[in-house]
């Protein structure tokens, strides 16, 4: 008789997890899981033919940990900003796993980056075309414009290179907020983008200039 199963597999998602917080997913094999759970390599293998299969796992559990900050954030009085307050706190608090579900090449055991935007937009969607007046397609370029700030901030902050105070990011996403919904509702054929870009700058500079 095989001997019984001594961990669960969310046992052993949790160790893998534990690694990659503390080293980067790329530390993460059946033998360092192993060693967290006090055991051989042997126990992964009950429940996965291949170390990539717990990768994947742990990519799932970054991203339903990312989802959960994206929703806190729709909780805040203003959705869209709240989303970008607390990606920002997502790459402080868990940075790896920021590293891991936004800055790693996508293969077999993970998703991309973008698929991280396209998570948060319909998360976010709805709330944006109340709040903003916006149709779908619209409220869906707001707010991947804001994300591409936020993701810039937030890569930032994950390389320890954020020059930036809780207060002054909050100022930046309310200006680019401002700015790109300013633009969308007054630039006509700007969303479809045949919009006349020569036109709008002089009279832009014409403005600043008067």
């Amino acid at each position: 008789m095989p001997p019984k199963v001594k961990f669960t597999k969310d046992e052993i998602i949790e160790a893998a997890v534990s690694i990659t917080r503390e080293k980067g997913i790329s530390a993460v094999t059946a033998r360092e899981v192993g060693a967290v759970l006090g055991v051989s390599s042997r126990p992964l293998f009950t429940y996965y033919n291949t170390v990539d299969e717990l990768k994947k796992d742990v990519f799932i559990y970054s991203e339903n940990l990312y989802r959960d900050y994206v929703k806190r954030g729709l909780e805040m009085p203003i959705p869209a900003l709240g989303v970008g307050i607390q990606f920002v706190e997502f790459a402080k608090n868990e940075p790896e796993l920021y590293r891991y579900v936004f800055l790693t090449p996508p293969d077999s055991s993970r998703g991309s980056a973008m698929e991280g935007l396209k998570l948060s937009q319909d998360l976010v969607r709805e709330s944006i075309m109340k709040i903003y007046i916006m149709d779908a397609v619209t409220a869906d370029k707001f707010f991947r414009d804001l994300w591409l700030v936020a993701y810039s901030i937030t890569t930032l902050i994950v390389m320890g290179d954020c020059p930036y105070s809780d207060d002054e990011i909050s100022r930046l996403f309310t200006e680019y907020s401002v700015s790109i919904c300013k633009a969308y509702k007054e630039i006509p054929g700007l969303i479809e983008g045949n919009f006349d870009k020569d036109k709008v700058f002089k009279e832009i500079i014409g403005k600043v200039q008067k």
